[in-house]
């Protein structure tokens, strides 16, 4: 029988810079399934798409219990490794990171993202005050005897438009991922960041493997894997693409 923990190892074990790992990301149980069919090798939840599915706003608005209940219905419903977006933890605290995230590790989580933005108005927190958030969930972790990948996420690229990123951005990124590597994290995630010089030095110089979201402008999964990517989300794209798809058809029966 596979454990938790099993599924933990396997997901670390998938993040190989120039071999990028794909999640599609779901938001429910059946997009779950309909997602691991496609010979997935890990599900991941997307917050923006678990929120909008069920009518709430991103940005924490889903209360936490529905999210846990739709974890363990996802990990119930698929046999891969399931990470879990956990936005920036449900809590300012590190004690409340930890809880939030001993809360995942129990419902069946192998992963998470942890996020270094504020939910209600996406401004930065201080690195130093994000590193000891990290290592309260890393905490957590070892006290669940999970081997939990951690996503430190950062928003340093939604603080400006794409067409305004440059290489001073890239590096207070690293500065982050150095000392969030310290604190326990076992990947980055850096969505908003377009443009391949900008990413292939983030690949290039992070302690931590690279982990970016698909959209608009942002290289395809060959490119990627050039530039030495680990990672690919798709974030809330999959959502937005199924709900397109549901609106045009609701559209075309009711026109027939």
């Amino acid at each position: 029988m596979t454990t938790q923990n099993d599924k933990a190892r396997l997901f670390h074990s998938l993040h190989v810079r120039g071999q990028p790992l794909v999640l599609f990301n779901a938001w429910d149980a059946g997009s779950a399934r309909a997602v691991a069919a496609a010979d997935a090798k890990a599900i991941a939840t997307g917050s923006w798409s678990v929120a909008a599915a069920n009518g709430f706003r991103d940005g924490e608005c889903l209360p936490l219990a529905f999210a846990l209940d739709n974890l363990r219905r996802i990990v119930s419903a698929v046999a891969q490794p399931v990470t879990i977006d956990l936005e920036s933890g449900y809590g300012d605290a590190p004690g409340q990171v930890g809880a939030t995230v001993a809360a995942a590790l129990a419902a069946g989580a192998i992963g998470c993202n942890l996020e270094d933005s504020f939910p209600a108005d996406g401004r930065l927190r201080d690195t130093g005050e994000q590193a000891v958030r990290l290592e309260a969930a890393r905490r957590a972790a070892q006290g669940a005897g999970v081997a939990m990948f951690i996503n430190a996420r950062t928003d340093v690229f939604f603080q400006k438009p794409a067409e305004e990123h440059d290489m001073a951005m890239v590096e207070e990124a690293l500065q982050r991922a150095r000392a969030y590597a310290d604190a326990g994290a076992d990947g980055l995630f850096v969505p908003g960041v377009v443009a391949a010089p900008l990413i292939a030095r983030l690949a290039e110089a992070s302690p931590l493997p690279i982990n970016v979201m698909a959209m608009p402008g942002v290289p395809g999964r060959a490119r990627l894997a050039e530039l030495g990517v680990a990672r690919i989300s798709h974030g809330p794209g999959p959502y937005r693409g199924a709900m397109h798809w549901v609106t045009e058809a609701a559209r075309d029966a009711m026109a027939g």
